[in-house]
């Protein structure tokens, strides 16, 4: 991407470090950087992560950042996972007539893949380094490409946190992206724990005005590389704590007990999650005595499909079910490949039938568990598609597990006179303000397809695992897709049911412009030291 401006080309580019961790994941890595060659326009001999342009064609800065990777290294998927984001920034340099926006990213080296390092032209040579080392000594400002260290500890904030805050944030970030069985809901209470730890391990510093910079940036990494698809709500719930801790922020003078107010602030925001939770299974209730069980004669079974691990939509169907006048609860679950969530929830509603329902023996209760690629079967005369949303764009739609849109596809054209509804806090409404990114897929490990189809002994399976495995520059690839989420447009929803009451498109559209207006205020202005 370039123009000009005040005689200045733009330049859009990524720098990508990749790390090792020699002495296991939960001690201090180690930083590849690489010596440019001569061979290239500027910045010949500095030393550099992987860099390069974003182009036209890129649909996103991470594609740019792998095709790079690629071509520099021969590093590819099946020995390279990304790892963390950090927050872009722009500086001029004159020197060479650019004004550059740099969009940094981590990668981490899988063990024993340090071999399979090949650098290309650009390069004429590169080694391993302490990251903390680069970004606080001085003395490799001038054998470094301009703002290396500014991009280095926007991956490895680690370099200038305390030991104990590093730690609180490092190993909370990996507990979020980790989290493969979590709702949105749950998740985000996760991240309002993790960042009241880390605001823990900064009180000694509360007053000056690091903290607040550290704070808004440990708020940003908490929504980027926890996990952003899920990250509506986290985003909301982190914005509405920074409003209340900058209020006491702008009075005139911090009062003696700031850090106990600010570690007030988060703790009620976590225990008024809990309240929430409840209000959203009464609306629930509510919607289905209105609009499913009014229709003037009595109904033998209530009939919900649903492709789901929430707890909060296995909490309102069953609190629904024990208090609505309905003798019985058909419920149809589809599996949820590749982790079988589906499996997961039956269980987990079994268990949650006998909990509730321990007193009578009037109300029966029928769980079927069908396959994914049995939706249109599952969903005949059905009453209610019952979803989650992880996200919801004004221009999207809901974002929710792969397979949702399949099953409401079906259910429309087998069953129309069901009701499609999703239960959704209206945190999890996204704006527009660049944060998470509508387009972005969250592609996941494929060692979780792969993993299945060898428990499962699918035959010859390993011709396929061999051909993933050997690059792109081998006659025969295989590429393994593990996408999570999928997108249902909003005029395919029939309610959005919250503890507000039904969402109206009205309420959705503010939500997302005061989450756009409070993201930029917050984390636009997050400064550049270097």
């Amino acid at each position: 991407m370039a123009g000009s401006i005040h005689g200045l080309e733009k330049r859009a580019v990524v720098s990508s470090f990749i790390f090792r961790f020699p002495n296991g994941p939960s001690e201090k890595p180690q930083v590849a950087l690489f010596q440019r060659s001569d061979k290239v326009r500027t910045y010949q001999h500095r030393i550099a992560p992987i860099s390069g342009s974003i182009s036209r064609k890129d649909p996103d800065p991470i594609t740019a950042a792998w095709r790079e990777i690629s071509e520099e290294t021969k590093l590819t998927p099946s020995n390279l996972t990304f790892w963390r984001s950090g927050k872009p920034f722009t500086f001029d340099d004159e020197s060479v007539g650019r004004e550059w926006a740099i969009n940094p990213f981590a990668f981490r080296l899988a063990e024993g893949a340090e071999k399979a390092i090949e650098i290309d032209w650009e390069h004429e040579g590169w080694q391993w380094y302490d990251p903390t080392t680069v970004v606080n000594d001085d003395t490799f400002k001038d054998k470094c490409v301009p703002r290396l260290r500014e991009s280095l500890r926007r991956v490895w904030f680690e370099s200038e946190l305390n030991d104990a805050a590093g730690q609180a944030l490092g190993s909370g970030l990996e507990r979020l992206l980790h989290d493969h069985s979590s709702g949105s809901h749950e998740l985000t209470t996760i991240a309002l724990g993790v960042f009241r730890d880390f605001v823990t391990q900064t009180r000694d510093y509360i007053f000056e005005t690091e903290w607040w910079e550290d704070t808004r940036m440990a708020a940003w990494h908490l929504v980027k590389n926890g996990r952003e698809s899920m990250g509506a709500a986290t985003l909301n719930a982190l914005l509405a704590i920074l409003e209340e801790m900058d209020e006491i922020r702008r009075m005139d003078s911090f009062p003696e007990d700031t850090f106990e107010r600010m570690i007030t602030i988060i703790d009620h925001h976590i225990r008024g999650r809990k309240s929430r939770a409840g209000l959203v299974k009464d609306t629930f209730a509510s919607y289905v005595r209105s609009n499913i069980l009014s229709k003037g004669q009595q109904r033998e079974k209530l009939t919900i499909v649903t492709i789901s691990s929430s707890s909060t939509i296995r909490d309102s169907i069953m609190e629904a079910f024990a208090s609505l006048d309905i003798p019985a609860l058909e419920l149809r679950i589809l599996e949820s490949r590749p982790l079988f969530e589906g499996v997961n929830f039956g269980s987990a509603i079994l268990s949650k039938r006998l909990e509730q329902l321990k007193d009578t023996t009037k109300k029966k209760l029928h769980v079927n568990l069908y396959t994914d690629a049995a939706a249109a079967i599952a969903v005949k005369d059905a009453d209610i598609v019952l979803l989650g949303a992880d996200r919801i764009s004004r221009s999207k739609g809901v974002s929710n597990k792969t397979g949702s849109l399949p099953l409401v596809l079906s259910a429309k054209h087998v069953s129309p006179t069901a009701k499609i509804v999703v239960l959704s806090e209206l945190e999890k409404v996204n704006g527009q303000n660049g944060m998470i990114d509508d387009e972005k897929h969250e592609d996941n490990d494929p060692s979780e397809v792969f993993g299945t189809w060898k428990a499962d002994g699918v035959k010859n399976v390993g011709h396929v695992e061999a051909a993933f495995s050997s690059g792109k520059d081998s006659d025969s690839t295989v590429a393994v897709r593990n996408v999570y989420f999928e997108w249902i447009p909003l005029p395919l929803v029939d309610a959005f049911v919250s503890g507000e009451g039904i969402l109206r498109d009205t309420r959705i559209r503010e939500k997302a412009d005061q989450q756009d207006e409070l993201a930029r205020w917050y984390f636009d202005s997050i400064a550049i030291r270097y």
